[in-house]
């Protein structure tokens, strides 16, 4: 096994070897898979089809280390492999993503068969990497202790033809007791607002009419630059690029979620009326355990401004249950911050211990059965705020940017599927005239579920979009590729919104 940190040259031995990337945990890591795609692609490698499940001349897997059988999963998706490597020769795997940066050697100790290991820092390291593996016959592991590039300076295969997400930052200053993350991503560090605003207009350039800024603490942006006013600038400029229609950011920290930021998005008409606020708990107790800087009546107290300034704001949060010392009457409060909050989405999560926390080592460890009971009262109740919130839709008239493959139903119901301003799923009836994703229609809610809306009349209007352009040229140039080349089609929409999930996310926010 080499450890190496020498830059290596690009490489062009991929030419017509296919690729497989496995993404797991946060949209960070969705979005470094995107650049893992594009380097690849630079390299020569083409991606194989949706339905490869590892029949690839090479697997990425990108990982996460927030979730407290993260390593059992990878080790066990490794050791599904090992087979079809042994009857493949010249396949190879590698691993990177947060796990990889916390385990580094161990991984090729308990899965010799892997070739490349490599950090959080150099993404832009694969094909080298995988290419020195191939040439010099051993595994190679790289693991930067410092970013090397922004993920946004690499290149990029993009899933979608009318969405991106936008990295505005990196790492997080954040010290959360239950989060391995700032460990692993280090120190907080600000792309200029110059480049990102850069990238916004190449994008928009390109068709993307809808952008999603990303960091690991997204409104702390200006910190590292010494601003703190930096982020509601951010915002404010980019409702002045010409073709930008929709923009989102994913996930502040209630720490600085400061007036101006709030005044930003109700006076920029491009920001959505959309906030994810992660939450964690309801009580001042855990919260200080947590080591989260805020407490109940500082965020309940941000609820209550951003409703003032945005009445149709869609508000969802992030919520951990069982926390190690949480009470009986500390979940209580959880409760009454949901109730008071009316999330329109809560996601919600049981405490996972992870190794390398303080939180993993504190005293009065939850019981598993207190845990789930809890957790169960905390669905139930939000699974009923969200439908009465979900209620209060029926009747309006929403403009809706049409996606592709977020309503699984949509073909037997002879429906599409489009995302409202305020990020709400809504499935509508598929009108005569063709619709592509990145589309806009105009319809009206007729009935409303926990999950998602429904349109269930006409389309009441159709305004064909440069997105959509973009989309047709994409699907076009894809079906126009040479017969044999294996280049699975892209997942075409919008960036998925934060999944529903049992463990706790990236929690940095």
């Amino acid at each position: 096994m080499t450890i190496s940190s020498e830059q290596g040259p690009a490489v062009d031995s991929g030419s017509s070897r296919t690729y497989e990337i496995r993404t797991y945990g946060c949209q960070m890591n969705v979005h470094d898979s995107e650049r893992l795609s594009g380097l690849l692609e630079d390299a020569g490698y083409v991606r194989a089809p949706e339905d490869a499940n590892g029949d690839a001349d090479v697997v990425v897997f990108n990982t996460c280390a927030v979730r407290e059988n993260a390593d059992n999963k990878l080790y066990g998706n490794l050791g599904h492999l090992a087979p079809k490597k042994a009857g493949r020769p010249g396949m190879q795997i590698a691993v990177g993503g947060c796990l990889a940066q916390k385990d580094r050697d161990t991984i090729v100790k308990r899965a010799p068969w892997v070739d490349v290991v490599f950090g959080t820092h150099n993404i832009g390291k694969l094909p080298v990497l995988l290419e020195r593996a191939r040439v010099q016959e051993e595994a190679q592991v790289e693991i930067a202790e410092s970013l090397e590039a922004f993920p946004s300076t690499l290149p990029t295969r993009r899933e979608s033809a009318y969405a991106a997400w936008v990295s505005i930052s990196v790492g997080c200053n954040n010290t959360c007791t239950f989060c391995i993350v700032p460990a692993l991503r280090g120190k907080e560090k600000d792309r200029r607002t110059g480049d990102i605003l850069a990238e916004i207009e190449a994008l928009v350039g390109e068709g993307v009419s809808e952008i999603t800024l990303l960091g690991q603490n997204v409104n702390a942006y200006g910190s590292d630059i010494g601003d703190r006013e930096a982020f509601s600038k951010l915002l404010r400029a980019c409702g002045a690029i010409d073709g930008l229609e929709r923009v989102r950011f994913t996930s502040p920290h209630p720490r600085d979620f400061t007036d101006d930021v709030i005044a930003a998005m109700a006076e920029t008409p491009n920001v959505m009326p959309q906030l994810h606020m992660p939450l964690q708990s309801g009580s001042d107790t855990v919260l200080k355990a947590m080591r989260r800087s805020y407490r109940q009546e500082r965020y309940l107290g941000i609820i209550e401004k951003v409703r003032a300034a945005i009445p149709h704001a869609a508000i969802t949060t992030d919520i951990i249950v069982g926390f190690p010392g949480e009470t009986e009457e500390d979940f209580e409060q959880t409760m009454h911050v949901v109730r008071e909050a009316r999330f329109a989405q809560a996601y919600t999560f049981q405490y996972s211990k992870r190794p390398g926390t303080p939180a993993a080592t504190m005293e009065d460890q939850i019981p598993k059965k207190v845990v789930q009971a809890r957790y169960e009262r905390l669905v139930a109740l939000q699974e009923e705020i969200s439908w009465e919130e979900n209620k209060k839709q029926v009747g309006r008239t929403l403009e809706l940017m049409v996606a592709e493959g977020e309503g699984r139903k949509d073909d037997a119901t002879h429906r599409l599927s489009g995302r409202a301003p305020d990020n709400r799923l809504v499935h509508f009836t598929k009108p005569d005239q063709e619709v592509r994703p990145g589309d806009v229609v105009t319809v009206e809610i007729t009935y409303a579920a926990p999950h998602h809306l429904l349109a269930e009349g006409a389309v009441l209007d159709l305004r064909r979009t440069r997105a959509g352009d973009a989309w047709e040229k994409r699907n076009a140039a894809e079906a126009a590729k040479p017969a044999g080349v294996m280049l699975g089609l892209p997942k075409i929409g919008a960036p998925a919104p934060l999944p529903v999930a049992t463990g706790s996310g990236c929690g940095c926010d």
